[in-house]
């Protein structure tokens, strides 16, 4: 065993295809623009392009961090470094633990894709889709354990198609809604600054913003690679960052699309296969949905891949370091790949998925798995914000771009995110708290700040 990553495995376009496939955005359609629809209806445009703009601060903060310090911690490295270690321990744990809820339930939509196959009637069978789950977990794991390269290899192939079928199916749902009679009728008035602000309630906007930001969440995985990525320190941040602007054209296209063919009662009741009524409603046919359904396949299988990437990588930064037991920071010697982190995802992934069979059903494993890992995302993308608002906080006095840039901009992405947060857990029932609020707060049992050091240094830019 020793305890270094592949080195320059990976290339730019690598990095940026696996900050696409992060996001997943055919798997976050499916699985979180129903929701969306059915907590907002007309105003989920706007909360999608609302939302893009936290997210884009927070892209330029992971860029800037990025560039001073690459780490396969990532924000468990930036935030020990700048606000101590129980914060730094705390972010780290919190991608850990919202990942992990993320992959035993983001397995579900490759289930149901399967299923539309077969008889889409079966994709809400809840023990038919967990033992089809498992199946699909030790496939896409047992890809991973080949080695980074072959996984990247495999992302490319899933993600290029993807990429085809979305835009192939924006572009039909387009052409098919043009002259028809929408099934939820547009006005300009009802994308006035007068109408939203009259319209959305607090709790509205707080629900609408915790899926938003669980559909962008993903793209930074590029940072967790960061060690495997030639000139990773400027490629890893921008692979990350241009992801962003990918997922923000996609997801405000189909935002609108859902809108104009689907009635809100239709997007309700497909919490888990929307893109394929999608591509039905817009005029593709049977052949049409089940080509989507593949695409959505790909896309579940890639965004898990990268979800069990950053738990792995995560897990063996805080092992290296001492934050959590050192085993973890051990890899495999043929391929370079962390070895313990990735038997230990093998065991809890397992676990997760067999415990969601006592859930009532699949659109209910959906709902509370999406709101539950939207908290954590807006904790510790909100703390790496901070961190690197801190550390340009006096670079006004050589260049006030980068002040606006990596100071102003991360801060007020950051506390947005965190604000939102905040005031959701106020809205939670008590299955999203638990799995929400309960895991994160769990980490607290294993902070052991005498045991590690924190590799690196941020300077504060002046």
């Amino acid at each position: 065993m020793t305890h270094s990553l592949r080195k320059d495995s990976l290339s730019f376009f690598e990095s940026l295809t696996l900050g696409v496939a992060g996001s997943g955005p055919a798997n976050a359609i499916s699985l979180a623009m129903g929701g969306l629809i059915t907590t907002a209806s007309l105003r989920s445009p706007l909360y999608v392009l609302i939302f893009a703009v936290p997210m884009l601060g927070i892209a330029l903060a992971y860029k800037a961090l990025n560039r001073h310090v690459t780490h396969a911690g990532a924000a468990f490295n930036w935030v020990s470094l700048t606000f101590g270690k129980f914060f730094g321990f705390m972010s780290g744990w919190a991608l850990i633990t919202a990942q992990m809820i993320f992959i035993i339930s983001g397995v579900v939509p490759l289930s149901t894709a399967v299923l539309d196959f077969i008889n889409p009637a079966l994709a809400n069978n809840i023990a038919i889709t967990t033992g089809l789950s498992v199946v699909w977990f030790f496939v896409i794991v047992g890809v991973i354990m080949f080695g980074i390269k072959t996984t990247s290899y495999a992302q490319i192939f899933m993600v290029a198609f993807e990429m085809l079928v979305l835009l192939f199916v924006g572009v039909a749902a387009v052409i098919h809604s043009h002259g028809a009679i929408p099934a939820n009728p547009f006005s300009m008035a009802d994308y006035s600054p007068s109408f939203f602000f009259h319209s959305a309630s607090m709790s509205e906007f707080s629900a609408a913003a915790l899926i938003v930001i669980f559909l962008y969440w993903g793209w930074d995985v590029t940072a967790n690679l960061g060690e495997e990525t030639a000139n990773g320190q400027h490629a890893a941040g921008n692979g990350g960052l241009s992801g962003v602007f990918v997922t923000i054209f996609l997801y405000s296209l189909f935002a609108i699309v859902t809108l104009l063919l689907l009635s809100a009662a239709d997007t309700g009741n497909d919490s888990s296969n929307l893109l394929y009524n999608i591509a039905l409603s817009a005029g593709l046919g049977r052949v049409g949905g089940l080509v989507v359904s593949v695409a959505v396949i790909f896309s579940s299988a890639a965004t898990v891949q990268t979800g069990m990437l950053q738990v792995t990588r995560t897990l063996f930064a805080m092992g290296r370091d001492g934050a959590l037991p050192t085993a973890f920071g051990k890899v495999n010697q043929r391929t370079q790949n962390p070895s313990t982190a990735t038997w230990w995802l093998i065991g809890s992934g397992l676990v997760g998925i067999l415990l969601t069979g006592f859930m009532p059903s699949v659109s209910a494993i959906l709902s509370d798995a999406v709101t539950a890992s939207g908290l954590q995302v807006a904790f510790y993308f909100g703390m790496a914000g901070l961190a690197c608002a801190w550390v340009h906080r006096t670079a006004y006095r050589s260049s006030w771009r980068h002040f606006l840039l990596y100071g102003v901009y991360p801060f007020l992405s950051a506390i947005s995110l965190i604000s939102v947060g905040l005031y959701a857990i106020t809205t939670f029932n008590l299955t999203t708290a638990a799995v929400g609020i309960g895991t994160l707060v769990a980490g607290i049992a294993f902070f052991r700040p005498r045991r590690y050091e924190v590799e690196g240094e941020l300077i504060p830019q002046k």
